[in-house]
């Protein structure tokens, strides 16, 4: 090769290195995960992927072969310009693709059902059930501009882009946010789950494996996204323990008007400890009533439900509907009001049309809706 040219493409090799480092990065964490959800995820992956190639594959290695055998140098190759279909042909063509997207199928039924992040986990790993005597660690996650907020009520203490896990411990998240949705990533741990505002969101996982990970948002959420980070650790019993007391004794309380100051919108934000949490924090910003006479979601929907009125035949009936309209009647029977009525059931009244009143030949006659005439100019409508 000549030196004009192989200068060149080295640089453009060298100019691809840093791209393909970044997608290995991108996927070493969800291909050598840290947890039993994880690991189950990426076995998903690998599964479709390897039905996928079934068809990939022959597909590309035919391309060639039929490009080969059919050149133009090839003298043995049989042409028929007339040729223009093949049973055996078309039943291949048909039925492996179709099987391939019914193993898919399949395949997707199945583990959104077994991989469903509500479900409480039945095993710690594949070769461990789930001890009945171990309660799941409880950890409370709320998604603020740009930072995450762990809370551990049981242990009483709170961090900042910081989490810490037993290993082999089931893990239940609460999951909740401040402003706006976002999504909670720990891709070495279990996969995606969003957190919105007013909504709570759970998650099981387990973490298999002592070391240091990394989760982050997943979803856009403002000029602090990319820097949307946290630490995700993963230390045996006693290190989870030892963890909990040094953060237990470092850093402030977090009580609603600290809350309130870290939800401020902040970027590349520092891990930061809490020694106490306010009873029933998360609950409130759940709720969407940490600030001081904010009325709570969960009080004003039982003042509305206890505002409504009920059917003696359905109780249900009614309920959440403000006080002084009346209340739907049971069900199979008409509902009040002159739109839901026929005929004579609607009785008579100033803003009701009698039947003479729409024959009449004032209501008939449409030149009424004519534009007036303008003086030098011809009337609308007029022929």
């Amino acid at each position: 090769m000549r030196e004009d040219k192989l200068v060149p493409n080295v640089r453009r090799f060298l100019t691809m290195l840093p791209l393909a480092a970044l997608l290995s990065a991108c996927s070493g964490a969800v291909l050598d995960p840290a947890g039993d959800i994880a690991v189950q995820q990426r076995d998903i992956i690998y599964i479709s992927t390897a039905l996928m190639l079934l068809i990939i594959v022959p597909v590309m290695a035919l391309i060639v072969v039929f490009a080969w055998h059919y050149r133009k140098g090839n003298k043995d190759a049989t042409y028929d310009p007339n040729f223009d279909h093949s049973t055996g042909l078309e039943l291949v063509i048909w039925s492996a693709p179709l099987l391939i997207i019914i193993c898919l199928g399949a395949l997707t039924w199945w583990s959104t059902h077994l991989l469903d992040p509500f479900r409480p986990i039945n095993r710690v790993s594949a070769n461990k059930p789930v001890d009945p005597k171990i309660k799941p660690l409880v950890v409370q996650v709320v998604s603020l501009d740009w930072k995450w907020l762990f809370i551990y009520p049981e242990q009483g203490v709170a961090t900042v882009n910081e989490l810490a896990l037993p290993v082999d411990r089931p893990v239940r998240f609460e999951l909740t946010s401040t402003n706006m949705m976002n999504t909670f990533y720990a891709p070495t741990l279990a996969g995606m789950i969003y957190t919105m505002p007013g909504m709570r969101s759970t998650l099981h996982a387990v973490l298999n494996r002592p070391g240091t990970f990394e989760g982050m948002s997943a979803n856009y959420s403002g000029a602090g996204f990319s820097n949307m980070r946290f630490k995700l650790y993963g230390v045996d019993q006693g290190g989870f323990d030892g963890w909990v007391a040094r953060v237990k004794a470092s850093g402030p309380a977090l009580d609603a008007t600290r809350f309130l100051e870290l939800e401020k919108p902040t970027d590349k934000v520092p891990a930061m400890y809490f020694s106490g949490v306010e009873a029933q924090l998360f609950d409130r910003v759940y709720n969407r009533c940490v600030r001081p006479g904010t009325p709570c979601m969960s009080d004003v929907m039982r003042h509305d439900r206890k505002a409504g009125g009920t059917h003696p035949h359905d109780p249900r009936a009614g309920a959440g509907m403000p006080s002084g309209r009346n209340n739907p009647p049971p069900h199979g029977q008409k509902p009040e009001g002159a739109i839901f009525k026929e005929g004579e059931e609607k009785g008579n009244g100033p803003n009701r049309t009698s039947p003479e009143e729409k024959e009449a030949p004032a209501n008939r006659n449409t030149s009424l809706n004519l534009i007036p005439a303008t003086p030098g100019l011809a009337r609308a409508g007029a022929a």
